[in-house]
């Protein structure tokens, strides 16, 4: 490996919803889904599930710690999990499914420890943390149809994130909220509407449905960047159409049955707020059309990013 990247790995229950959340952070080169900590040499998804192998499912991570140190790994780790359940996560049961941090030197146990400590002591969980820390074994490659599933099977995998509790689970605490009083003050009572109460913007009637600026949108609440001009396209529709996010980790999807209709909704992670629908009638290579309510989102022009603090996104825009 190069000396630039090195290796984290993470236990911590399904591993097709421990990919999405690292896999688009900066300084991450790859994510693998796999399994270590057990006895058996390459074991089978099936071997593993039978609590037989002692394995647990995982993901390894290359990442540059320059870019993205391992103190921000942890603690995005920690926010995908329960880490109070010693039998498993959420729906899933079993050993395979317990969560452990893998440590890969004495600097990466320390700093695993030091912030296992930092979660208990902040009072977020009434209940012990069970997580483990242990030496990093022998990993094995799953499946390839394990690999990536999020982006192989997007609409299953939302299914599953929701149906398995996990996805409640996260949003009710590790998700930081403002108060409806708040919100009330801070938002106009359409974006009030759209983001907190799901309502829909009049199409050909809303602030960005025609933007040709360069810049990028971020989430009206929290700031959080979300989608790029570079991807806003004319889908003829009257909101803003764009073929992917700035990062998917950022965004969760969710099915949608209202009004007698199936659809994937839309909802940015940090703040839980309503954005719009994705559909699979756009012109990109996934056909992914990200149909988005202006009232959801503020638009930060190229000439202001760095001002605002999002400079990071400058070299979107190189010619």
């Amino acid at each position: 490996m190069s000396e630039q990247y090195k290796l984290a790995t993470f236990a911590g229950g399904c591993f097709w919803c421990m990919v999405s959340p690292f896999d688009e952070q900066p300084g991450i080169k790859e994510v693998i889904s796999g399994y270590t900590g057990g006895h058996k040499e390459n074991p089978t998804y099936q071997e593993v599930c039978s609590d037989t192998t002692g394995h647990y499912e995982a993901v390894q991570i290359k990442y540059d710690p320059k870019v993205f140190p391992y103190q921000k790994l942890l603690e995005l780790f920690w926010q995908q999990i329960d880490p109070t359940d010693p039998g498993g996560q959420f729906n899933d049961r079993g050993i395979s499914y317990r969560t452990a941090i893998f440590y890969h030197d004495e600097e990466q146990k320390k700093l695993a420890e030091e912030s296992k400590q930092m979660l208990a002591e902040s009072g977020r969980f009434k209940k012990p943390i069970v997580t483990e820390i242990l030496p990093a074994g022998p990993f094995y490659r799953a499946e390839e149809y394990h690999q990536d599933y999020y982006k192989k099977n997007p609409f299953h995998y939302n299914l599953y994130k929701e149906g398995s509790g996990r996805a409640r689970f996260i949003r009710e605490n590790w998700k930081k909220r403002k108060s409806d009083e708040q919100l009330r003050e801070e938002l106009t009572p359409l974006q009030y509407e759209v983001t907190q109460n799901n309502a829909t913007e009049p199409p050909f009637q809303n602030e960005f449905w025609n933007n040709t600026e360069d810049g990028i949108y971020v989430d009206i609440i929290s700031g959080e960047p979300l989608f790029s001009s570079t991807d806003q396209y004319d889908a003829g529709c009257g909101w803003p159409s764009f073929t992917k996010p700035l990062r998917r980790s950022d965004l969760e999807e969710r099915l949608d049955t209202s009004y007698g209709m199936r659809r994937i909704e839309v909802r940015a992670k940090e703040s839980d707020s309503h954005l719009g629908h994705v559909f699979d009638d756009g012109p990109g290579p996934d056909r992914a059309r990200y149909c988005i309510n202006s009232a959801a989102l503020r638009f930060i022009p190229k000439d202001k990013l760095e001002e605002e603090g999002y400079g990071q996104f400058l070299s979107l825009f190189d010619k």
